[in-house]
Parts: C-alpha cells; sequence; structure tokens
C-alpha cells in the first residue's frame, strides 16, 4: 500500500504543481493582456490629446485673424496701398504678436501685395512658395464668396465670417495649417463690391514649436514630427491628416506605458520571490490582485489631477473648457442662458511678497472654498491660473442672477482670510459675460470674460463689470495706444519732460524743481499722464517709463544750476529688488551728486509694508537721495509708518491747499501736518498754490516750501535754465518773501 500511497501522493503532488504552474501561467498571460490594454488606452488617450491640440491650434488661427481682418482701417489702407501700415497692423505685426509663421495679403486678382514671415516683412513673391498648395483652398473661398454675394452691391455682409483652413503639405513636405479670411469692414461706413474683397493668409508651420506647445498641454514626452512613421519601436505615431483625410506627416513621441513601466519595475522583485519562495498560485493571485487595485488608484487619481487643480481640488483649465461646451451644448438645446465670471485676486502678490508662498498657498484654497460655497451644484468653479478663477453659471433667467453672483464673489472674498495667525485682506475683481447665442463659441465668451475682468481692474478693482461690445473697441484702443508708447521708449520721441519749480518760503528763491513726464502723441495730440502712466503700470511698462525719466532728469539736473531735482516713482518699480542698484547706476552715468536727487514715493507704498520697500528705501537715503512723501494727509500713512521707513519730506496734497482761506477745518489739518513735519525733523511742501492769500497762509504756518501756478506753471528745461540764470522770473520771489514777513 506505501508505493500506491506514494505514487497517489506524487500524483497529487504533480497535479497540484501542473495546476499551480498553469494558474501561474494563466494569470501571467492575464496580467500581460491586462497591462497592453492599459497602455494601448493610454497611448490612444495620449493621439486623441494631440490631435485635439493640433485641432485647437487650427480653429485659433482665424479667431486671431478676425482681430486684424474685420476692420474699416484694414479695407481703407489697402485699397490705398499704405504699407507702413499694413505691414504693422496685417503682416508683421500679426506675425510678431500672434506667433503666424507666415502672413500674405493678396489683392481682388490673387496676386501677393504684402508678406511677412517670423514676424519680418519680406517680399510679397514670397507668396510663390505656398502658392500650389493654397490655391485650392484660395478657389474654394473665392467661390464660397462669389455664391454668398452673388447679385449684392455690397459683399460684406455675405462674406463676413466666411473662411477656409486645412492642413497641407508645403514645400519639402513641411506640414501646416493654412487660414484664409476676407478682408472685411466692420462697420456700414466702408462699402464694398463683390469680387474687390482682399484676402488675409495666415499659416502656421507644424514644427518643433507647434510640437512644444502640445506637449506642455497635454503632459506628452518628446513630442515631434516626422514625415514617416517610425520603425524604431520605442516611439509611436499619430497622422496628420488634412479635412480630404490625406495623411500630411506624423506626430511621434514616446509614449507613456504605466502598466509596462510597473512591470518593469517590479519584475526582478517577482523573480526573486519565485526563486527563493516558490510563490504558491494563491501569492500570486493576491499579489497580482494588489498591483491591479495599485494600478487602478494609479489611473483613477492621474484621471482625477488630469481634470482638477493640485492645490485647491477645484476644475482646472482642461476641465473648465470641457465644462463651458458642454454648458453652451445645454444652452443651445434648452434656450437658457448661461454666464461666464473671470476674476483674480486684487493683492495677492503682496500678500506672497510679504506673507510667503505657503500663506499665499492657504489664501488660494481657501479662496477656492469661498467660491464653491457661493455656486449651485449645478455651475462649475474652476482655476484657471496662479490667483485667477473661473466660474460657469448655468440656468440663467436674465442677468440679475449672473450680477447678483458677481456681487456676491466680490463681497466674500472681500472679508477678512484667516491664515496661520495671520488676518489677510484681499478683494476680487470680476469681468462676466451673459449670452443666450446659439452661435456663441467658447473661446469668444472666454475673451469677453476677460476683457471685462480688465476693465473692472481698470476701474479700481474690488469691483464687478459685465462686458458690452464698448469695451471691445476700449481694449483694441489701448492695445493700440501701449504698441505706440513701447514705440516711444524705444525710439524715445515724443516724450519729453517739463519742470515745476518748487520756492523756499523765507528767502523766496528757487529750491528745487519737480519733473513731469509728458508725451505728444503723434496722432492724439498731448496725452494726459494720468492716462499713459496708468497704461504703463498695467502693461509692465512703468519700469522702462521710470528709469527713462529718472535718466533725463538726472542729466538735465546735473548740466544745470538747479539745487536739486525731484523725480515721482510708482509703487510698482519698489517690486524690483535691484530698483536701489538702478538709481545708483543713473547716478553714476549722469554724474549727478545724490543730495541733488529726491525721489517722491506716494503713501500707498508704506500701506504694504514690505521689508523689501524698507530696504531699498534705507539704501537710497544712507546713499544721500532725499524721500518726499507725495499727497500726505489723503491716505491712510501712520506716524510709526513715517519712523519705520524713514522720510525726509511732507508734501501736502492741493486739495488741503486749495481750502486753505475757506475751512477752518482744513487749516488746523494742515498746520499739524507742518507741525508733525518739523517735529521729525522733515521738511514741508505745499502743492497747488494758486492765490496769494493761499501763500500767505502758508507763510504764516511755517510751512518750508511752495508750488503751484502762483508761482509757476511746468516749464521746459530751457525756461527752467533761463529762470536760474536770471534771465526770467516764473515766479513772485518778492512776494514769498514779503509773505513770510
Amino acid at each position: 500500500m506505501k508505493p500506491r500511497q506514494s505514487t497517489l501522493s506524487r500524483q497529487i503532488t504533480n497535479l497540484s504543481i501542473i495546476f499551480a504552474l498553469a494558474l501561474i501561467v494563466a494569470v501571467g498571460c492575464f496580467g500581460w493582456w491586462a497591462a497592453s490594454r492599459i497602455d494601448d488606452r493610454s497611448i490612444a488617450r495620449q493621439a486623441r490629446s494631440i490631435q485635439t491640440g493640433l485641432a485647437e491650434i487650427e480653429k485659433r488661427i482665424p479667431v486671431e485673424q478676425n482681430a486684424s481682418a474685420v476692420w474699416d482701417d484694414a479695407v481703407l489702407n489697402l485699397r490705398a496701398g499704405n504699407a507702413s501700415w499694413i505691414e504693422e497692423n496685417l503682416t508683421a505685426w500679426m506675425s510678431e504678436y500672434f506667433g503666424h509663421d507666415q502672413i500674405y495679403i493678396l489683392d481682388n486678382a490673387d496676386r501677393p501685395v504684402h508678406a511677412a514671415r517670423n514676424g519680418a516683412a519680406v517680399d510679397p513673391q514670397d507668396y510663390d512658395a505656398i502658392r500650389s498648395a493654397a490655391a485650392p483652398l484660395l478657389a474654394a473661398l473665392r467661390e464660397t464668396m462669389a455664391v454668398a454675394s452673388a447679385g449684392q452691391s455690397d459683399s460684406t455682409a455675405a462674406v463676413t465670417g466666411l473662411g477656409i483652413e486645412d492642413v497641407v503639405a508645403l514645400a519639402g513636405n513641411k506640414p501646416a495649417v493654412i487660414s484664409m479670411r476676407p478682408v472685411v469692414p466692420g462697420t456700414d461706413a466702408v462699402q464694398q463690391s463683390p469680387g474687390s474683397e482682399f484676402i488675409h493668409i495666415s499659416v502656421r508651420e507644424i514644427d518643433a514649436e507647434v510640437a512644444r506647445e502640445i506637449s506642455e498641454k497635454f503632459a506628452i514626452e518628446d513630442l515631434g514630427y516626422s514625415g514617416f512613421e517610425p520603425q524604431d519601436g520605442e516611439k509611436v505615431a499619430s497622422p496628420i491628416l488634412n479635412d480630404s483625410g490625406r495623411i500630411i506627416g506624423f506626430f511621434t513621441w514616446v509614449p507613456d506605458e504605466p502598466a509596462y513601466t510597473l512591470i518593469r519595475d517590479t519584475a526582478p522583485a517577482l523573480a526573486t520571490a519565485l526563486a527563493l519562495a516558490g510563490l504558491t498560485a494563491a501569492l500570486l493571485l493576491r499579489r497580482l490582485k494588489r498591483t491591479s487595485t495599485m494600478l487602478e488608484d494609479s489611473r483613477a487619481e492621474a484621471s482625477y489631477l488630469a481634470f482638477h487643480d493640485a492645490l485647491t481640488g477645484v476644475a482646472n483649465r482642461a476641465l473648465f473648457e470641457d465644462r463651458l461646451a458642454q454648458a453652451l451644448g445645454d444652452m443651445r438645446r434648452t434656450g437658457s442662458s448661461l454666464a461666464l465670471h473671470y476674476l483674480d485676486l486684487d493683492r495677492f502678490k503682496h500678500v506672497n511678497d510679504t506673507l510667503g508662498h505657503p500663506i499665499g498657498d492657504e489664501l488660494i484654497k481657501a479662496a477656492a472654498q469661498r467660491l464653491s460655497a457661493c455656486v449651485s451644484e449645478l455651475d462649475t468653479v474652476a482655476r484657471i491660473g496662479g490667483d485667477e478663477f473661473a466660474i460657469i453659471q448655468v440656468g440663467l433667467a436674465d442677468n440679475a442672477l449672473a450680477l447678483s453672483l458677481a456681487r456676491t464673489v466680490v463681497e466674500v472674498i472681500g472679508a477678512p482670510f484667516e491664515l496661520s495667525g495671520h488676518e489677510v485682506r484681499v478683494g476680487a475683481s470680476v469681468g462676466v459675460v451673459v449670452t443666450s447665442d446659439p452661435a456663441a463659441s467658447g473661446e469668444e465668451l472666454m475673451r469677453q470674460a476677460d476683457i471685462a475682468l480688465y476693465s473692472a481692474k481698470g476701474d479700481g478693482r474690488g469691483r464687478y463689470h459685465l462686458f458690452v461690445d464698448e469695451m471691445d473697441e476700449n481694449v483694441r484702443d489701448q492695445r493700440v495706444l501701449e504698441m505706440d508708447l513701447r514705440f516711444a521708449l524705444t525710439s524715445e520721441t515724443g516724450l519729453g519732460l517739463v519742470y515745476q519749480p518748487i520756492y523756499d518760503t523765507h528767502s523766496g528763491r528757487m529750491a528745487g524743481a519737480e519733473t513731469l513726464v509728458r508725451w505728444d502723441h503723434p496722432t492724439r495730440g498731448k496725452l494726459s499722464p494720468a492716462l499713459f502712466i496708468g497704461l504703463a503700470e498695467d502693461r509692465g511698462l512703468i519700469d522702462q517709463l521710470g528709469m527713462w525719466v529718472l535718466t533725463a532728469a538726472c542729466r538735465f539736473a546735473q548740466g544745470s544750476n538747479l539745487p536739486w531735482v525731484a523725480v515721482n516713482v510708482s509703487p510698482l518699480q519698489f517690486r524690483d529688488e535691484k530698483f536701489a542698484d538702478r538709481v545708483f547706476g543713473v547716478l553714476e552715468q549722469t554724474g549727478l551728486a545724490a543730495r541733488r536727487l529726491e525721489l517722491e514715493i506716494t503713501e500707498g507704498l508704506l500701506l504694504q509694508n514690505s521689508p523689501l520697500v524698507q530696504a531699498t528705501l534705507n539704501r537710497l537715503r544712507a546713499r544721500g537721495i532725499r524721500v518726499a512723501l507725495d499727497d500726505f494727509g489723503t491716505g491712510y500713512s501712520s506716524i510709526s509708518y513715517l519712523r519705520t521707513y524713514g522720510v525726509d519730506k511732507l508734501k501736502i496734497d492741493q486739495s488741503f491747499t486749495a481750502a486753505l482761506a475757506t475751512d477752518q477745518e482744513i487749516q488746523g489739518i494742515v498746520r499739524s501736518i507742518i507741525e508733525l513735519g518739523r517735529a521729525m525733523h522733515m521738511q514741508v511742501t505745499a502743492e497747488g498754490v494758486e492765490t496769494a492769500e493761499q501763500q500767505r497762509i502758508l507763510a504764516a504756518m511755517g510751512c518750508d516750501q511752495l508750488q503751484g501756478y502762483l508761482l509757476s506753471k511746468p516749464v521746459s528745461a530751457e525756461q527752467l535754465v533761463r529762470s536760474l540764470a536770471g534771465k526770467a522770473a516764473p515766479a513772485p520771489a518778492d512776494d514769498i518773501r514779503r509773505a513770510t514777513a
């Protein structure tokens, strides 16, 4: 019986081993199959993302063309052959501003009249390089326009919005997106007969820059272009197709294969475990289950992170754009309205600079929570940038609900935040657009909401604005004015300085002068400094403008007998930690002594309570440069701020000076300011002195210096030099001395 028992035991053992091996093989095969499916789906998802990215670029080009192609001035200047205007606004400017690789303008006979490549004007005959690829599209567009405008005297309404775009192969089999749009008037003021239209052609080459843009947006590794499908096995490819389905080329990339990576990383450990422990089928199944769970969890987490902001947990830009597309589709089906809110946090950078980035992150999270609490479950809150959020509000009956939400957002964000023991106060600026138009697109709504947000910020922040059509023209006007200011700063034409003398109250002598910048615009004439200085601050030009004014003022002072010159400094310039070094550099360049320079700052700068600002002011004053606090009394500065930061002079705001002769309370305030300056060993200057009575009162109070139209209006450098030389007297010096007697 023992042999039989032994044989039976061996049979059972062998069967067990065979069963275990079969189970291992089956499970192994299943695991490999499951991993392949996961990786295949990952690759397919990446391929869809790439095609989506290319489609977005292709759809964006016509929208960008319309920025200049739908414009009365474009039609008129093309007819007039105004080459410089066309280059600045339709060809080279379009290339430089929107990144289009090639721009061509064709006349009504399809002859090239203007062209640009990579932001620079080129010979219009360069169009021959794309003529064969563009010809079928051009013929189709002309035919469509002819049919649309047949029998009409003015083709504008018929052809506006028409266009054609496709992916084509250029010379050398190089793929590119070509978009063609007719140049049409934007208003009824200009007429255009059928067949007389110019054609605007934009070419965006599908090159490394396009691949990089798609790669960064969808996190695809090593994305590139190839004319042939790769054969090396490491890369995969997705074809680039034109509208007729023809393959133009291939996008190639190293695929993200999470399952393969995991198997490759864990294979040595599994092999060692099998060799050492003779891993049983139960352990293998258990291991496989754990691995499968890890893969599913990783996939779920990756899917969540792909569509949600990692810091706040609200929707990210990708999910926001998808939800906006869904909301537009629902709106078209139901006939209701939707609202898109764009908002950002006012003074967020100040929080980051003064309290640190961890507090800034806490603020972003807390703001997202408050916004989420303001909306319904059907609405979407998304974070689309650093401190920028968007809200999609659906199912609206009228504008009132959208404006009510915007008002609530401003209120809840304006309430104090308690963050790690700090009470933080910020605000929110909100731009709102409401639509029920079935033809509305997500891109257009986002653009309009952004314009409304910019309008709200420009109107003082901490408020909301509803988009109206007039804002579009304002944005265009601001963009043109910004370009003009950039040119004026680069070419140093049109900008100039004038100087308003400041007089010593007791001696009547000219103590110094305040520098004021002026801009004589070539077409708009003399512009208010409040207009272009605010523009410079909004568009990041204030550092360049400020340093230009400082350099020119110091150079003038060094070449004259002026005791000292005062220059206004924007609070934004103090964000540069090297601002003091740049001022010292100007003094060395011009040779002006530091004691002959006075920098005027505003009370708002002190309110920032910034260590960087304090350190910068200390460095400037240590070198001998004086600091004056402009418009004193109109803000909220305290004596502690004056002592902490160190200020050499207080300038009484002209609104106080104007009321001196009629308001006893104002007289008391001015007297207190003068006494405060004397107690803190600061000089005091009164601005806006326009009457002899004001001059007399200020002199009697002991004000150190006077400035205003009674004494002298702002004058040119030449006039000021003549005054210093005694050839002209812009101020009644004797009257000043008599007032102090």
